[in-house]
């Protein structure tokens, strides 16, 4: 069940230290704002933004960056050192690693999935509403959740999510886990996302809350890949609050949806100390527009699935390597012909 963070209806006023009427909640309280549920970061915070003066960081410089965050393996086994991929995707787009964010750090992968994959991970999401008649069929693929929060969350969400089986989105694992050297094992079950038009999911920490840690432990990387494109002037991107785009710049880092990129950041640090320099939200403006991304995280450890039932990262590995042949990543003798 999702709580949300509202306001109780206001009922007196009174003055403040300037003299001005102020408004007063039903047990004489000024009204939750913003600031108390997300307190401001204490002044000393370590907050580096890109350098605007620097065309691109190299592979190295990133990975210096992730040093306090999860292992992403041995990332010059599929990228150079300027963050491009060695192996070309299925339509012939080159992926592209780069960072967006030093401290934290905050990734983007450009053309992760293809236009193709995009589709077909969508369709996971109309197949599984048009078996929703047929429950054991339905439950096959993925399990539809309305504005899914966590126990007690106090953020606002509206859009509708798809908890879905690990081998109904074998594309996604295999690249998360060839690419970005994530454990199959550790990984949290996909969860392709809808926004309609005007729909929401405000201010909010991807971090698992304490009470909740004994499956898999706390997330360590939040990976978002973007299905759909929406283009600025309809909003629709991830703005962190406390991060700048640039060190010349004063706005927010916000991260723009294009179709098949993705965002990769990091809700704690690799002890599981949660990150909260990672708060962040998303919506949409547009009534007519809708945002489709799918999302998946990665636990310090070993993670059962939920749903749908039976789920198990472990039964889709024959699978995620299948695919991985298919595009080339478990292939060495790849790099010796390039």
């Amino acid at each position: 069940m999702t709580t949300t963070a509202t306001t109780t209806t206001t009922t007196t006023t009174q003055s403040n230290t300037k003299g001005e009427q102020q408004q007063l909640d039903k047990w004489g309280l000024p009204p939750t704002t913003l600031e108390d549920i997300f307190p401001p970061l204490p002044g000393d915070t370590k907050l580096d933004p890109i350098d605007s003066s620097k065309d691109h960081y190299t592979l190295s410089e990133i990975k210096d960056n992730l040093k306090d965050h999860v292992d992403l393996g041995d990332l010059t086994r599929y990228f150079d050192d300027m963050g491009f991929a060695k192996i070309p995707n299925g339509d012939g787009t080159i992926m592209r690693l780069r960072l967006l964010h030093q401290s934290p750090p905050v990734l983007s992968l450009d053309h992760f999935l293809t236009e193709d994959e995009c589709r077909d991970i969508r369709s996971v999401a109309t197949t599984a509403d048009a078996a929703d008649d047929d429950e054991a069929s339905s439950s096959t693929i993925a399990h539809r959740v309305d504005s899914a929060t966590f126990q007690g969350a106090l953020s606002t969400r509206t859009s509708t999510s798809w908890f879905c089986r690990y081998d109904k989105l074998p594309t996604l694992l295999t690249k998360a886990h060839h690419l970005l050297g994530v454990p199959l094992e550790t990984m949290e079950e996909p969860q392709i996302v809808r926004y309609k038009g005007g729909e929401e999911f405000s201010w909010h920490y991807d971090e698992v809350p304490s009470s909740q840690l004994t499956n898999g432990g706390q997330r360590l990387g939040t990976l978002l890949v973007y299905l759909t494109e929406v283009p600025p002037s309809k909003g629709g991107g991830t703005t962190f609050r406390d991060l700048k785009e640039s060190s010349s710049s004063s706005s927010p880092l916000v991260m723009q949806p294009q179709m098949g990129s993705a965002l990769l950041f990091f809700p704690s640090f690799r002890d599981g100390k949660p990150d909260d320099r990672t708060l962040h939200m998303s919506e949409v403006d547009d009534d007519d527009d809708y945002k489709w991304i799918v999302q998946m995280w990665t636990h310090q450890r070993n993670y059962q699935a939920t749903l749908p039932v039976g789920n198990s990262n472990e039964a889709a590995r024959d699978i995620v390597e299948e695919i991985g042949t298919k595009l080339g990543y478990t292939d060495v003798n790849y790099f010796a012909r390039r």
